[in-house]
């Protein structure tokens, strides 16, 4: 049972140092608790309350990395990432991600994933290195979890096959071999220092599957975005696909070539700007060859920018090909999307499959169709 002085001294930290009447704080490590806290949720109070008793602006605050050491050592791990995520969520302490010693002392997630990826065109040297093994942690973490999943579901039972490379000059991935080797060019001798080299599998498809996934990179889809990224990847691994990657805004990239190296994808992604899934759409038409072995994977929230009528135009000729159109309006482990509703019950009407699913639903969804 909690004592009357521990539930005084909570009640204390609930409410803040500035509040009305404040106990004193005679502890030294609740005093610690008190300052970390106050550094953050002082904020609440406003720049003209956060000041000591004769008035003066408060000055002794902990620097942003003195306070993220402070509050791994006074709260349990569990409390800590919460305060550290109210800090960069809620009060948008961005030097949090400007400083390469903050940075790597943060946990590795996927809401610090979207953070940085909101927040990279901020980041320069180190911190920029910085923020790339976070991205590589955070998706090698997302690869290993999603293709577990995409083994249990239904398109995993349909070939558990794996291509493998045959480490022959043959089989040299030339391209992809100069592009990972980039990072190692010797300007002083002007060569390119091979440090490893890359290999093609080269296991015979037999008629497979085409899979076209075109995403709309705009801010709020960013979840969608890194899960789209990473199940592309996985997709290309499977014998039984082929698989493009598109990302769009008003412009539209064609990734594919990047398929294998899914951090390269998510830095390369600009948020914001506007929208045009027509044109995108128009793009993922131009690569179907065979219209009855291929899927088109729309991830957007369907509020388009240009025009609605040539977005509808597109979709149809696509359906009307004899191609499979899936509208995701969200694919993330949550699912819960934010859509423009009009368009996609436009969609739905035009023949295209309308929903939001998790990446395993996807694979489910997916292998229904190629049974059919």
């Amino acid at each position: 049972m909690i004592s009357h002085g521990a539930a005084l001294n909570r009640w204390r930290l609930v409410l803040g140092k500035n509040a009305e009447g404040a106990i004193p704080i005679t502890d030294r490590q609740l005093g610690r608790m008190d300052d970390a806290l106050d550094f953050l949720y002082g904020r609440e109070a406003g720049p003209d309350v956060r000041r000591d008793q004769d008035g003066v602006q408060e000055e002794s605050q902990p620097a942003v990395v003195h306070w993220l050491n402070e509050v791994r050592e006074l709260f349990p791990q569990e409390t800590a990432e919460i305060l550290q995520r109210h800090a960069l969520d809620r009060y948008q302490l961005t030097a949090l991600l400007t400083d390469r010693e903050v940075l790597e002392k943060m946990e590795p997630d996927e809401a610090l994933l979207e953070t940085i990826l909101s927040l990279k065109g901020m980041m320069k040297g180190s911190v920029l290195d910085a923020a790339r093994r976070i991205v590589a942690r955070v998706v090698a973490q997302l690869t290993a979890k999603m293709q577990q999943e995409i083994r249990r579901s239904a398109l995993g039972k349909l070939d558990r096959s794996s291509r493998s490379a045959v480490r022959t000059l043959r089989n040299l991935d030339i391209k992809r071999t100069i592009r990972k080797n980039l990072a190692h060019y010797d300007r002083e001798n002007q060569r390119l220092v091979l440090e490893q080299l890359y290999f093609s599998g080269r296991v015979q498809r037999h008629n497979p599957w085409h899979v076209i996934i075109a995403v709309d990179e705009s801010g709020s889809m960013l979840p969608s975005v890194i899960h789209s990224a990473v199940m592309a990847g996985i997709f290309a691994t499977l014998p039984m696909l082929t698989t493009h990657l598109v990302i769009f805004d008003t412009a539209v990239v064609d990734l594919t070539e990047r398929l294998d190296d899914p951090v390269e994808t998510l830095m390369s992604v600009q948020l914001g700007g506007g929208t045009d899934i027509a044109k995108a759409m128009a793009y993922c038409h131009s690569l179907i060859t065979q219209p009855r072995r291929t899927m088109v994977v729309l991830v957007s929230d369907l509020c388009e920018g240009g025009s609605r009528q040539n977005l509808y135009r597109t979709c149809h000729d696509i359906v009307e090909s004899g191609a499979r159109l899936i509208a995701l309006t969200a694919l993330n482990e949550r699912a819960s999307p934010d859509y423009d509703r009009t368009t996609a019950q436009t969609l739905a009407d035009l023949g295209a499959h309308v929903g939001a699913m998790t990446p395993e639903r996807l694979a489910d969804f997916m292998a229904g169709m190629m049974r059919t």
